[in-house]
């Protein structure tokens, strides 16, 4: 069991333990090399299966997939013990759970405000594959400034990618599920538009739609039946429920018009018309090639930590701003011994994420990298991770980090970063090689 002032991967100091994932506990530490406070994310000590090992490094990959402002970001994967841990956004904040136990029913404008953030970051992780399977009040976070995040990606599945599950068992937090998950079909984009509705719901109403129950299967046959009483607070928010919480999934709303829906609530304007459904919903997403090197990653995983007072002012996008999956914008320089690609992954109003790959062109190997390009003028970067961001008046400066300089003949890495700006810039990249 580790202690406090345990050392993790030589440069995470623990603080002290502040919540319980899915798969391990979360600990406050602190990056002492860039002194920042981190949050750490261990396997449960029972925890420590191949499977479970497994299901960490999966969630360090389908959260990598993922960049967004309302969506708790995974710095690294670091291995501690002979098992990985997550490194984590550090967010002061308490879950939506916290909230409704301390509060009871809470006021439908911070219902609203908090719903169209997540329904913004589950927009974005819908139009890159990926499924969260567990929405519910204990996996969203609260801070104390009014912004909500989603978190814990444990058991989220990837389009097309196999899940270290057994496809025979049901996953998520019942009273959250959606009545096709409850009868034992697979989850997909719809179930998480139900399983937010439920969310939002306890949130309004104070108890989930299908009230709570010591037995777990009695209250997944009341899941499966998808009976419920409607919200007791009618209005544009209720009716907004009501569509998300649909017993047939391709009359529900997509988590993109549920993010528009909720910030016309938010907004006080008018709801956007129901657009007509047919019986069958055909989802695409953008698919990406596999990775070769998975080190250090983005996305979003759990912790739950004290003390916030949630006001009725919560920050969010506007109605239509939903992170769009149309596109991608890519750019290629390729130099003697190595070339980048630079390409806008996701993109909304006001920010956008880009990934850039590196590759080894020349037939020796490589001990390092570095990629440079023109700043962009009222445009930012931050939060970048898997390299090392210097930058000035005249070069965006991005070398390796030590975990991936060296790539062999033909191998690549790829490093990314969360930008703000009016919109996406493609700027022409260069790569300079160390052999």
């Amino acid at each position: 069991m580790p202690e406090e002032g345990e050392v993790i991967a030589g440069k995470y100091r623990l603080v002290s333990p502040i919540g319980q994932g899915s798969m391990g506990v979360v600990w406050q530490a602190r990056d002492e090399q860039s002194d920042r406070v981190v949050a750490v994310k261990l396997l449960n000590t029972e925890r420590r299966s191949p499977d479970a090992v497994a299901q960490m490094l999966r969630e360090g990959r389908v959260a990598g997939r993922l960049r967004h402002p309302h969506a708790i970001s995974v710095y690294e994967v670091v291995e501690h013990d002979g098992k990985p841990c997550l490194v984590l956004e550090y967010l002061p904040s308490r879950s939506l759970a916290a909230l409704i136990a301390e509060r009871g029913a809470l006021p439908p404008g911070v219902v609203a405000a908090v719903g169209r953030q997540v329904a913004a970051a589950l927009a974005a992780a819908h139009a890159e594959g990926i499924v969260h399977r567990d929405v519910s009040t204990f996996n969203v976070l609260l801070a104390e400034d009014g912004i909500a995040k989603i978190t814990d990606f444990g058991i989220a599945r990837a389009v097309g990618e196999g899940t270290v599950t057994d496809a025979r068992l049901i996953v998520g937090t019942p009273a959250f599920l959606a009545p096709e998950v409850a009868a034992g079909e697979a989850a997909t984009f719809a179930s998480d538009v139900f399983s937010l509705g439920a969310t939002l719901y306890a949130a309004l109403e104070g108890t989930p739609p299908f009230g709570v129950d010591d037995n777990p299967y009695a209250l997944l046959q009341r899941v499966v039946r998808g009976e419920f009483e409607p919200p007791r607070v009618g209005g544009p928010l209720g009716d907004v429920l009501l569509r998300l919480l649909r017993r047939d999934a391709a009359q529900r709303p997509t988590m993109a018009e549920a993010h528009k829906l909720l910030a016309a609530v938010a907004e006080g304007l008018p709801l956007p018309a129901a657009p007509p459904k047919s019986g069958t919903r055909v989802l695409t997403v953008r698919r990406h090639p596999p990775r070769r090197v998975i080190a250090l990653v983005t996305g979003a995983a759990a912790l739950v930590a004290a003390g916030v007072v949630i006001g009725i002012v919560v920050q969010g996008d506007r109605p239509g701003s939903t992170a769009q999956a149309g596109s991608t914008t890519a750019t290629t320089t390729v130099t003697t011994a190595c070339d980048a690609r630079y390409e806008v992954t996701n993109s909304w109003p006001g920010g956008y994420q880009v990934e850039v790959t590196v590759r080894n062109t020349s037939s020796d190997g490589l001990t390092g990298w570095t990629i440079t390009w023109e700043p962009v003028a009222d445009h930012t970067i931050g939060n970048l991770w898997n390299g090392t961001l210097t930058q000035d008046t005249t070069a965006v400066t991005v070398s390796n980090a030590g975990h991936n300089a060296v790539l062999t003949a033909g191998g690549t890495t790829s490093f990314g970063f969360v930008a703000a700006g009016p919109e996406p810039a493609s700027p022409a990249v260069t790569c300079s090689a160390v052999n």
